[in-house]
């Protein structure tokens, strides 16, 4: 029979992960927030608009109504991006089973409140259902195509984790847990504002240099801030984190970094948004993330930079200056 599992949002995550899921041998429920969406969904059996070349397996239901994707389900997948996260759950919340354990593949932050995910899914769902996040260096197109991919499982119950493996896992697909829910959530959010930075260096016409130099100082202050909020070193020196922020700085199916790569190339910022033409994480976790640092006393330079060009209007060219031409001092990688 398999697991009875739902993924709530049909981008190209939500619909990669049910394409998994589905191809596992398990029954999964798609929901999609527009109904027209859902409605071609259903008659295509793909997803045409982000994941053409998936096929949907036969175990694959999509589902307009979220009260009907979500009944009788052991455990359903939140896709979503992260602005509309709470709002997502707060639709969800009378209409799961008492028994439902909830999971997450959104890599964000809340920006009003500069919560993570676990903290808002608490909030407003209560601390009793069995909580995971699902992150890791996992491009969907990929995952989809049955290319071979590793991603971790994060949760502080240990029977969800388990479960959550094995509706994952095949011969292609290697999930790993860890119940460091806060290392794993800050390593997605902050990966994408770096890729963003990541994006801006290349844009601007800079070699590997920099870019390697980008990757390995965001990587420390990634792990400042992670440790700072009670995050693990093995955590941010794995899938997570150093794992999915190579994977996003480095390939331009990113779309944090294609937005940076048409910034550092001087294109309006508009524009460069209508083209990639989904959501684009790394715009409003650049905000929260500033917020979070300053508010820990976390020293973020690389982060701190694209949050000025993004919300002050700091050119490309000042934000690399006023990186390079900080005081020297010795390397640390990251200290809490």
């Amino acid at each position: 029979m398999g697991i009875k599992i739902a993924v709530i949002g049909a981008g190209s995550w939500g619909t990669a992960l049910a394409v998994l899921i589905a191809g596992n041998g398990h029954p999964v429920r798609l929901w999609a927030h527009r109904p027209e969406h859902a409605e071609k969904l259903a008659v295509e059996r793909r997803n045409r608009r982000y994941l053409p070349d998936a096929e949907f397996p036969e175990r694959l239901d999509v589902v307009p109504n979220l009260a009907a994707a979500v009944a009788g389900r052991t455990a359903v997948i939140v896709a979503v991006p992260s602005h509309a996260f709470r709002a997502t759950l707060n639709a969800l919340a009378p209409a799961l089973p008492p028994d439902c354990a909830i999971a997450w593949a959104t890599k964000g932050l809340e920006d009003r409140t500069t919560q993570l995910l676990h903290q808002v899914t608490r909030e407003v769902l209560g601390s009793e259902r069995p909580l995971a996040a699902l992150s890791g260096p996992t491009f969907a197109g990929e995952v989809a195509a049955g290319q071979p991919t590793a991603m971790t499982v994060a949760s502080s119950n240990p029977r969800f984790a388990q479960l959550l493996v094995d509706i994952l896992h095949n011969r292609s697909f290697r999930p790993y847990t860890t119940d460091d829910l806060i290392g794993v959530q800050l390593g997605g959010a902050t990966k994408n504002v770096l890729a963003i930075a990541a994006g801006v260096a290349d844009g601007l016409g800079f070699g590997a240099n920099a870019r390697a130099a980008l990757i390995t100082r965001g990587l420390s202050e990634m792990m400042r801030l992670g440790m700072a909020m009670g995050g693990r070193r093995e955590t941010l020196m794995g899938l997570a984190g150093v794992g999915d922020l190579i994977l996003t700085c480095t390939d331009n199916q990113s779309r944090n970094r294609r937005f940076g790569l048409g910034l550092g190339q001087g294109r309006p910022r508009d524009q460069v948004i209508a083209d990639i033409g989904q959501e684009i994480e790394g715009i409003g976790t650049a905000h929260t993330l500033y917020q979070l640092a300053t508010a820990n006393g976390v020293d973020m330079p690389i982060s701190e930079q694209v949050y000025r060009i993004l919300y002050q209007n700091l050119t490309p060219a000042d934000a690399v200056d006023n990186l390079l031409l900080r005081e020297p001092k010795a390397e640390l990688i990251a200290t809490p």
